[in-house]
């Protein structure tokens, strides 16, 4: 038993070692023209993506894993992710693979190549996705302990793959990563523009929750039941309901609703309008009452109500209205205004789907992302 232990353990453990050793191909030393020096990572020949935090200026050194010295200049900065793209003259790599994807409880490597060469640090896939809100809002947690020069490394998993670009430097003591899909598209804005257009539709919204129709002919205790199971549990807010208990109507908050009050879609500076309508004591809705998989507690259905339509915007053009409920977006269900935000951030110019609930009707509208 015991020598079979071993044996495993010497396998996960080689496993790991290859997986540092390929990963650590595409992982070069950037020399910032200051006193820190970081790491980047390999997404493209000539192209390598690093934190635009630490750069103090357009010209840096970028050192290879076999030791060459190149020149790189920066090609463009994004605030939002603080990513910066350098091209490198003479870099000769291809990008490193991109993982399939991780599950949770996954063992992680967070692979970096400060000034005295690579440098790996364990960690471990904590959750499925990103949070949808808060502070860390469309940042993976590496699970892993950050290390000096870890910055603009590869979050890669047990096989080398590429999950994400590493950052030490946005929540102290933790080290998070852009999600290896929106670096490489960041990457590529980048490239071809300098600069990433912030898209935006034009609307504010709100969470609601609202009960899906009952099967005709249900009996009335068996209503009863799905209304009770719906009400909040003991020692939470009372909510207060449009429309009479039971009614049809999305359910109304304290006041203050989420953070405040109703949000923007995107602020004219791209990163998120929210002033006036995420104050306290605005008319906002109550976040919504989710159950599993999406619905709110008794089989209801979250959804974002729109409270507002910018004259002339994008969401204007495509005919969304006041009172519509937004269920998805591009086939991925939207149940918060940060969530809507995050799938139009860097969508510009692209024509999406939108399935929106009106008049007890399910109906999809093309809407033509803009840019801010």
């Amino acid at each position: 038993m015991g020598m079979t232990n071993t044996d495993d353990m010497s396998k996960i453990s080689e496993s790991l070692a290859d997986a540092a050793q390929t990963a650590g191909q595409y992982v070069v030393t950037v020399l910032t023209g200051g006193p820190a020096t970081v790491s980047g990572t390999v997404v493209a020949d000539g192209q390598v993506l690093t934190a635009a935090h630490v750069l103090h200026g357009d010209e840096v050194k970028v050192r290879t894993a076999d030791g060459r010295e190149l020149s790189a200049t920066v090609a463009g900065r994004d605030p939002s992710t603080d990513l910066a793209l350098l091209r490198v003259e003479g870099l000769n790599l291809p990008a490193m693979t991109v993982s399939g994807g991780v599950r949770v409880g996954e063992l992680l490597l967070a692979v970096g190549r400060p000034m005295h060469g690579l440098q790996v640090t364990l960690g471990l896939m904590e959750r499925a996705a990103p949070p949808e809100r808060g502070p860390m809002r469309g940042w993976l947690d590496a699970g892993a302990a950050p290390f000096r020069g870890v910055t603009g490394g590869a979050l890669v998993d047990a096989r080398g793959g590429l999950v994400g670009i590493l950052n030490a430097g946005v929540s102290r003591g933790t080290l998070l990563a852009v999600p290896a899909a929106r670096a490489l598209r960041v990457a590529d804005l980048l490239n071809t523009a300098g600069r990433v257009p912030r898209g935006y539709l034009g609307l504010a919204t709100q969470p609601v929750h609202f009960p899906e129709e009952r099967p005709e002919g249900e009996p009335e205790k068996q209503q009863a039941q799905a209304e009770a199971a719906s009400e909040p549990n003991a020692g939470e807010p009372a909510a207060k309901e449009r429309g009479g208990r039971g009614g049809p109507g999305p359910r109304q908050g304290s006041g203050r609703g989420e953070r405040g009050g109703p949000m923007w879609d995107g602020r004219r500076d791209g990163r998120g309008w929210n002033g006036g309508w995420n104050g306290r004591g605005g008319p906002g809705w109550g976040g919504p009452q989710r159950g599993p998989n999406g619905f709110g507690r008794g089989g209801g259905r979250v959804g974002l109500t729109v409270v507002q339509v910018e004259a002339g915007s994008p969401a204007a053009t495509a005919g969304l209205l006041v009172g519509d409920v937004l269920l998805a977006l591009d086939g991925h269900s939207v149940r918060h205004p940060g969530e809507l935000l995050e799938r139009v951030r860097e969508r510009a110019g692209e024509t999406l789907t939108v399935r929106v609930l009106r008049g007890g009707q399910e109906t999809d509208l093309a809407v033509l992302v803009g840019e801010r």
